[in-house]
């Protein structure tokens, strides 16, 4: 999951897509690579009463098999962060490998999962960086709202520099539309637009702007649990099952 602005609908779109991929019996990793822990909390596991995280792994201190925890949701398993993260980014520039650090510590559990889903930082980073170095696909949640495209052009150059770089393998597996409104036709502008530039890389699924599924994560629950039968609940099922028809 990756988009250097923030508030586009990341972490909702990372803990929601992985609590239905796990409805549908998929077995799956959710990474926290964000040093803000939205989806941290978004499954309700504290970031405040725990001693380790994923920086510790990055940093080489405690093995990621240990950090990984059940959540509520059958058959979806998580990776937290906390702010102690937010050091990584100036600590990781002085090490070897840096830039490949997240892909090195994943490798012994990439057979043990289905799909990982690593939620990134609102930036372009060396987080970030480590995501896009690690992920085989990514997935870009774009809100429908007046400056969407505003800044894709700087993401995908990142993207472009990494494929040359550090992963050759890299592709944008898909566009996901958040915060569709469906009574405004900024909304449907907004997807139009997006569906010229990224052609059939957008999902079919829209995301809309709903009041349940911002409450969700306060409730530390993703919306399938918070409000099952909800139009957010049935919007991200929707794309979980268009996420397998493309794998």
């Amino acid at each position: 999951m990756v988009n250097q602005k923030g508030g586009v609908g990341k972490s909702t779109t990372a803990v929601n897509l992985s609590a239905c991929l796990g409805e549908l019996g998929r077995k799956v990793l959710l990474v926290d690579l964000d040093p803000q822990g939205n989806a941290t909390s978004g499954y309700g596991l504290n970031r405040n009463q725990r001693s380790e995280c994923i920086y510790d792994a990055l940093l080489g201190e405690t093995a990621l098999e240990t950090l990984i925890e059940p959540v509520e949701v059958e058959h979806v398993f998580a990776v937290p962060a906390t702010i102690q993260l937010a050091g990584a980014e100036i600590e990781l520039v002085s090490t070897m490998s840096r830039e490949t650090r997240l892909k090195t510590i994943l490798a012994p559990v990439l057979d043990d999962f289905e799909f990982i889903i690593i939620d990134c930082p609102p930036s372009l980073g060396l987080l970030t960086v480590n995501g896009l170095t690690a992920a085989r696909g990514l997935v870009i949640p774009i809100q429908c709202e007046y400056y969407a495209l505003e800044g894709l052009s700087k993401l995908l150059d990142s993207i472009r520099l990494v494929r040359a770089h550090l992963n050759p393998r890299l592709e944008v597996f898909g566009v996901v539309m958040t915060m569709f409104d469906v009574r405004t036709k900024l909304s449907q502008q907004v997807v139009d637009e997006v569906r010229e530039f990224f052609d059939t890389k957008v999902f079919d699924a829209l995301i809309p702007r709903s009041v349940r599924l911002s409450e969700a994560p306060s409730f530390g629950q993703p919306v399938t649990l918070y409000d099952s039968n909800g139009k957010g609940a049935l919007a991200y099922r929707a794309l979980a099952k268009e996420v397998i028809d493309r794998v």
